[in-house]
């Protein structure tokens, strides 16, 4: 098989990467580990920044975010008891979508589906080779038989346990592991606020969110070696209403769980983001806590770098803007590492934490609280920093 790019991994970053390249004119083919019912179906992050939101209107693929996708003007931190509202669109004249990852994915795969995009699922044992000459492969089995896909140009999206990162020599890792996990629930109920809350409570950290009008998402911190086992659906409401608790007398809506799991967190960071004609997008590259919501975001943000450099490779011949690509999209991920760290340090309680500690957190909340600057601050983060480039080359 030929195409010009190959995609390794059909999460929401190599499907968008697909749709914007054949906006361009340029071929790719997507392999993927998983059925299409799997991905589809796959619980992940919600909040998408408004540039996000954006580039999937502009990727022709918004409509139904539009329809379904519930727009937010604000958050509200909570702590000491109290409520404080971040009003974003005030602050920064942007907003956020709160619109599921599954629900982009079945956007993207109908879109390209339908355009008769080649999408090959539960492709197993993919292996590259000559990503330093101008054809690089993609071994992989199929339905049992061995397949060989030659490429101008191979993009792994396929996710922090993917394949594609073994292949860089040599790389640079910046990491961080977390003293606390996140413990998360779906739970059929409607929302209890029409924003999303962060709280700190001398407890742990607590976090209500939502993915439709009717289901709810929310965390619990907890130890990273947690057991499962040990939280009950009664024990875990009762702590969410221990740590969401105001003393306006907010009320918690509960409903039956759908699904729960707990969550490690951790900073992570690969560079270089490329080796010859092999290019890192997503969760391949980097990993940041989800406090700050920007994974999936941080994602998008790589693929229009890379959707925007393949445009100028294929309509004249530029490298610059593929060999700037590691450069350009650090400068992104650096600044949505530290907010993501920033706000995962506020809000969380380090085990090891003393008092002192304690009042330093408190003290940070008041002066976000108190501050105009710092709640622009962090409006201007969580909304996402704009683009400084359109990802269509033309």
């Amino acid at each position: 098989m030929r195409t010009q790019v190959g995609i390794i991994g059909a999460g929401p970053a190599g499907l968008l990467l697909s749709q914007l390249l054949a906006l361009q004119g340029i071929e790719s083919v997507v392999l993927e580990r998983h059925d299409r019912a799997y991905i589809e179906q796959r619980v992940r992050a919600g909040v998408l920044e408004h540039g996000s939101a954006q580039t999937l209107r502009e990727a022709g693929v918004g409509a139904r975010m539009d329809e379904l996708g519930m727009a937010h003007g604000g958050t509200e931190l909570r702590f000491m008891r109290r409520r404080h509202r971040i009003d974003f669109e005030q602050l920064t004249g942007r907003g956020i979508t709160v619109y599921g990852q599954q629900e982009i994915v079945k956007d993207l795969l109908a879109a390209r589906i339908g355009a008769g995009g080649d999408i090959r699922f539960e492709v197993q044992g993919v292996e590259l080779a000559g990503l330093d000459t101008d054809r690089p492969t993609c071994r992989f089995v199929a339905a049992g038989e061995q397949h060989q896909l030659e490429c101008d140009v191979v993009v792994g999206a396929d996710g922090f346990h993917g394949v594609s990162r073994g292949y860089l020599p040599n790389p640079t890792v910046y990491e961080r592991h977390y003293p606390f996990a996140w413990l998360g629930i779906l739970a059929e109920a409607p929302p209890s606020s029409h924003e999303l809350i962060y709280a700190r409570h001398e407890d742990g950290f607590a976090l209500h969110s939502m993915r439709t009008p009717h289901i709810i998402r929310m965390y619990l911190q907890v130890r990273p070696d947690e057991d499962l086992a040990q939280w009950s659906d009664e024990r875990i409401w009762t702590e969410l209403h221990t740590r969401l608790s105001t003393d306006d007398g907010f009320k918690l809506t509960e409903g039956p769980l759908l699904d729960k799991g707990i969550t490690p967190m951790r900073s992570f960071v690969c560079t270089p983001m490329q080796h010859g004609r092999l290019f890192l997008a997503g969760d391949a590259a980097h990993i940041v806590p989800p406090t700050g919501a920007k994974g999936m975001n941080l994602a998008m943000a790589d693929i229009r770098v890379l959707a925007h450099a393949l445009g100028g490779y294929y309509a004249d011949g530029r490298t610059d803007l593929l060999a700037a690509y590691t450069e350009t999209a650090l400068h992104r991920v650096w600044r949505a590492m530290h907010f993501s760290w920033w706000m995962t340090t506020m809000l969380h309680v380090d085990p090891d934490e003393d008092e002192f500690g304690h009042q330093l957190a408190l003290s940070q909340l008041e002066y976000v609280a108190s501050s105009r600057a710092m709640e622009a601050s962090l409006a201007e983060n969580y909304t996402g920093l704009p683009y400084s480039q359109g990802w269509s080359y033309r």
